[in-house]
């Protein structure tokens, strides 16, 4: 005897004997509530699986802002000094990276970059290097985060998988669910090659436009007031001139992703973006 069972409390339910209970009719509709109480299950299980969720803006505020105010604006030999500057200025990134471990237990890429660049930076600037090494720098961190992205499309955890396709922004389990059931694996890893290529062309981009904003302003000889202000001036430029660009490319290629995904799968937006989804009823 065909019995459907589903996991909610301990209710089960006998075809056959609906059918041949009352009139002998089988109302159509206890199936459907069944059902839809059993998605709702599902959906909220999903959400109570999603992992904690980092401040993008105080991310950003510690990794990158405050480290670079604190290298241009409070390094000068009246304020803090070129060394307790970088110091300083390194406190930040580290602090929040090891925070941030500490509740993910997981390494933060922001972070990494953010050190990475506060250590150039500082190190170039206790050198007294000249505007064309600082060029190089700013060009080299964003053409190497681009070689990365690259390489790691050869490993098991692409780096366009840890920035678009994660728990934080998708629900990875409905999906790989949907693509196992499609038969669309193979399609999905080509997806994830040209989302890839895009994310490159957009730290390309970022590194030609670091590197020319670069020449363009450090003009002064190093370790003057005048350069330190360039600097200055320099970084501030880079959101309009450099930052915006780059991040239309990735957004173009996120889109192209959330798109692509949609097609392998038949799901919705709202499906696939763990945010859209409605949060569990307590």
């Amino acid at each position: 005897m065909p019995v459907t069972g589903l996991a909610d409390g301990s209710a089960m339910i006998d075809v056959n004997a609906e059918e041949q209970h009352g009139s002998g009719r089988f109302d159509p509709t206890k199936r459907v509530v069944i059902l839809e109480r059993k998605n709702e299950m599902t959906a909220q299980a999903s959400a109570t699986a999603a992992p904690k969720r980092e401040n993008l803006l105080i991310n950003i505020a510690c990794n990158i802002v405050v480290p670079t105010l604190v290298l241009t604006k409070l390094s000068g030999e009246t304020r803090l000094g070129p060394l307790w500057g970088l110091i300083v200025a390194l406190v930040f990134p580290l602090g929040y990276g090891v925070a941030d471990f500490v509740r993910r237990r997981k390494a933060n890429f922001i972070s990494i970059l953010g050190i990475a660049s506060v250590l150039l930076t500082g190190g170039l600037g206790l050198m007294q290097a000249s505007g064309f090494w600082f060029a190089v720098k700013d060009a080299a961190v964003p053409g190497l985060i681009g070689l990365s992205v690259l390489v790691s499309l050869k490993t098991k955890s692409p780096l366009v998988k840890e920035m678009f396709f994660n728990e934080q922004i998708v629900d990875v389990p409905r999906v790989e669910a949907a693509l196992a059931a499609q038969g669309r694996q193979g399609d999905f890893d080509q997806l994830m090659v040209r989302s890839s290529l895009w994310l490159v062309a957009s730290f390309l981009l970022s590194a030609g436009l670091n590197y020319a904003l670069a020449r363009y302003l450090l003009i002064s000889p190093p370790g003057t007031p005048e350069f330190n202000a360039e600097l200055g001036r320099m970084h501030v430029l880079s959101w309009p001139v450099i930052v915006l660009p780059s991040m239309a490319v990735m957004m173009l290629a996120f889109w192209k992703l959330i798109k692509g995904l949609t097609q392998l799968t038949g799901l919705t937006t709202d499906e696939i973006f763990r945010a859209a989804q409605e949060k569990p009823k307590v």
